[in-house]
């Protein structure tokens, strides 16, 4: 048994040797050393020795001897340092040389003879008397591994990293005050390689972050790709192997795309302090309002759904004309009452001057929305979309902004979200008829999902809007369970999150139970999952996921405009005002740090306010649409985003 120990035991240190030559280096620590100061000398980052050496992360002993990765950064030149000390006397002995002394005292030969000059002259012979010299040696570095770099436009953290052969991670350790978000001409700290070895990112190719835990044969199944495809594409990639981070370099797949929050503040960018012209196009529909009474106004208001809307969009509007007026934007607003007639906005378009109209935002309803678009596509003036979701005429007017995200973006965002989960074990799909296509679309996203469907009634074939709980749980796997629901009846959504939540199931050694987590999501959140008979204790448990075009503020957070709106109309604000608030001071913004909105879209990728977000991108025949979404979830009763 020893000798197979010693044996395997050779066959490591052969082995650990072998790598070590490649790509490591060793380092001894000395009393006093940190992990930061190390990590400086040998030009890697301390997420890099920890990864190799997670015992550091406890106590960094001395004498502890750690294994370095050798570091991609240019190899900075030492320069030695001498500084005479004083002398040792040393009196020559029998068969000693040059070279051996020159050995023993850790000095050159020239050393020696600087200091005794008769051996330029003589060999050195027994007796002679010589002064050995004494230095203090010290390195010097003559380059930085580091230099500064400006962020260029559309560069996120992980266009950098990748870029300089990072992770994003170790990008944020050498820019620890680098924030979340970054701007064109930032100065950031980046590693110091030789400039033929920097990447650039090729827009042909599509890109992935290595997850926690991801090896190759997770990469695989994900990806479709074998380790030495992968490693064809990512040069290095063989010698470093993967790290949590890293960004890899795949075959253009639309399916996967890194999300990288790297929103623009333009109130801090305004270039331009002309004044600006943008209208309003609401259906206040004043005409119907009576207002004889202040109860008789109340309740014109009541009945009319447009004219609700409209009135609390514009509250939001005017929040925003008071803000921008604070940044020293100077604007002009024209607002209109489109009544929600054709004929109406004809009569506006005609009787009014729009040449000089910077924007437009509104109507409010499709029909008279595309009378606008169309009748100020001559004049060139962007019209902007309210809350109107897949625009048929966005393949037609390219002067079209919706600011709504599509319905395919809400759906693309959550499967992609679930497919970067390398820890879901099951995937189930419940679906009622009427979404059996939606249902029939995610088992081709997911080959092994397992699909449930409502039961029907066997006579008249009606849909019963049930599924029974042994389905459910024959269906359920130990482990992280990811279950779509696809329905729009809230009886249905009461009774399948009721044998859900009561299905989860906590890891319990004595008995030998596995853990059953479930995961609750669904591609169209609507008001059947908020119904009265649907428990929020429910949707909790089971951490309801879903993709929003807008998320909820919190109220804790005490947000500016959240409090202004409060003390101004001595209510909340809803999203019909937040949404006005958030895209008037938006569509001013970009028009006042930009040449025009057009020219926005590619000098303000993704900006970001109260409750919504904006990344617009323009079809190849058509005009622009809104191309970002929100991941949220309930969590202990109430709802709060996920980063993705």
């Amino acid at each position: 048994m020893n000798k197979i120990l010693s044996v395997l035991c050779l066959l490591l240190l052969f082995s650990f040797n072998t790598i070590n030559a490649q790509n490591f280096s060793t380092h001894q620590v000395k009393k006093g050393e940190t992990i930061e100061a190390i990590a400086k000398r040998y030009f890697v980052t301390p997420s890099e020795i920890y990864a190799l050496n997670p015992d550091a992360k406890n106590e960094l002993k001395p004498n502890t001897v750690l294994i370095i990765p050798i570091s991609k950064a240019k190899k900075p030149k030492i320069k030695i340092v001498k500084e005479l000390q004083g002398f040792e006397k040393h009196k020559t002995r029998r068969k000693e040389t040059l070279y051996s002394l020159a050995k023993r005292y850790n000095v050159s030969e020239d050393d020696i003879k600087k200091y005794n000059k008769f051996l330029y002259a003589d060999p050195l012979r027994k007796g002679d008397k010589l002064q050995i010299p004494i230095f203090k040696i010290t390195e010097e570095i003559e380059a930085n591994p580091t230099k500064t770099y400006l962020v260029q436009p559309k560069e996120g953290k992980w266009r950098i990293a990748y870029k300089f052969g990072i992770s994003v991670k170790e990008l944020e350790e050498l820019n620890p005050e680098m924030g979340d978000v970054l701007k064109d001409g930032q100065e950031i700290i980046v590693p110091n390689i030789e400039d033929d070895k920097e990447r650039e990112v090729d827009e042909k190719y599509s890109y992935y972050k290595v997850l926690p835990k991801e090896g190759f044969y997770r990469l695989k199944l994900k990806l479709g790709l074998e380790q030495a495809e992968l490693e064809a594409l990512n040069p290095g990639l063989a010698e470093s192997g993967l790290k949590v981070g890293m960004i890899l370099k795949i075959p253009f797949n639309e399916a996967i795309s890194i999300e990288e929050s790297n929103s623009i503040n333009l109130a801090d960018s305004i270039v331009d302090f002309n004044t600006k012209r943008i209208a309003i196009m609401l259906p206040f529909r004043l005409n119907r309002v009576d207002f004889g009474t202040v109860d008789d106004a109340k309740k014109s208001i009541v009945k009319d759904p447009y004219l609700d809307v409209s009135l609390d969009f514009y509250s939001g509007v005017l929040l925003a004309v008071d803000s921008l007026k604070t940044l020293g934007v100077s604007l002009k607003v024209d607002v209109y009452d489109t009544k929600n007639e054709v004929g109406e906005v004809s009569k506006i378009i005609d009787e009014n001057d729009f040449e000089t109209v910077n924007a437009v935002i509104g109507p409010l309803t499709e029909y008279t929305f595309e009378k606008v678009a169309s009748e100020l596509r001559r004049y060139n003036v962007p019209v902007v979309s309210l809350n109107i979701t897949d625009l048929k005429l966005l393949d037609l007017y390219d002067n079209i902004f919706q600011s709504r995200p599509p319905n395919d973006k809400l759906k693309s965002t959550l499967v992609n979200y679930v497919k970067a989960d390398t820890l879901v074990n099951n995937i189930i799909v419940i679906s009622d008829s009427k979404h059996t296509n939606v249902s029939n679309d995610l088992k081709r996203e997911f080959n092994h999902a397992k699909q449930i469907h409502s039961k029907k009634d066997k006579k008249t074939g009606e849909d019963k809007f049930y599924v029974t709980k042994q389905e459910i749980e024959d269906a359920l796997k130990p482990g992280k369970n990811i279950v779509f629901f696809e329905t729009k009846d809230s009886g249905f959504v009461s009774s399948v999150t009721s044998i859900l939540a009561s299905s989860i199931k906590e890891e319990d050694e004595s008995t030998k139970t596995e853990a059953l987590d479930i995961t609750l999501v669904t591609t169209n959140m609507n008001n059947a999952f908020t119904g009265d008979g649907v428990s929020n204790e429910h949707l909790s448990k089971l951490q309801f996921l879903y993709a929003t075009t807008s998320k909820s503020y919190n109220e804790t957070d005490n947000n500016p405009f959240v409090k202004r709106y409060e003390k101004l109309y001595n209510t909340t604000p809803n999203s019909a005002a937040v949404k006005g608030f958030d895209l008037t001071m938006d569509v001013v913004l970009r028009i006042v740090t930009s040449e025009d909105l057009y020219m926005s879209v590619n000098n303000a990728p993704l900006t970001e306010y109260v409750e919504n977000k904006f990344a617009y991108k323009k079809k190849l025949f058509g005009g622009y649409y809104n191309d970002t979404a929100y991941l949220v979830k309930y969590q202990d009763l109430t709802i709060v985003e996920v980063k993705q």
